[in-house]
């Protein structure tokens, strides 16, 4: 799999339910992220995303775009929710074994009322 792919599969696995799998398979030791609203660390980001699963499930993942570069990948996705739709942009950080060392997530709920006609994607 390359870095595009690795990148897709993880928000998948991880975003409908699969969070331990998908940290095991593709997210290094030394990972780290930039989520203001979690310690920084492996543990603690896979909880919170255990816990939202829980509590709050995805019903589904779109991953509209998808780029790379070097050792950077970025994926702007529509997550869609019970209650509310998602534009999330991840940015994923890879070592030379192609695992996951650092996420960055950054989300904007879609108003559904919005003037802008271009929409989120």
């Amino acid at each position: 799999m390359n870095r595009k792919e690795i990148a897709i599969d993880f928000l998948k696995l991880a975003g409908l339910g699969g969070v331990n799998a998908a940290f095991n398979k593709y997210v290094s030791e030394e990972f780290i992220h930039h989520n203001q609203y979690f310690e920084g660390s492996k543990d603690a980001l896979l909880k919170a995303m255990q816990d939202a699963h829980d509590t709050n499930p995805n019903k589904s993942i779109d991953i509209k775009q998808c780029f790379e570069d070097q050792n950077t990948v970025i994926t702007h996705s529509l997550v869609c929710k019970a209650e509310l739709d998602i534009a999330v942009v991840h940015i994923f950080k890879f070592n030379s074994d192609n695992k996951i060392t650092e996420l960055w997530d950054l989300g904007q709920i879609i108003d559904k009322d919005s003037p802008n006609t271009n929409g989120l994607f």
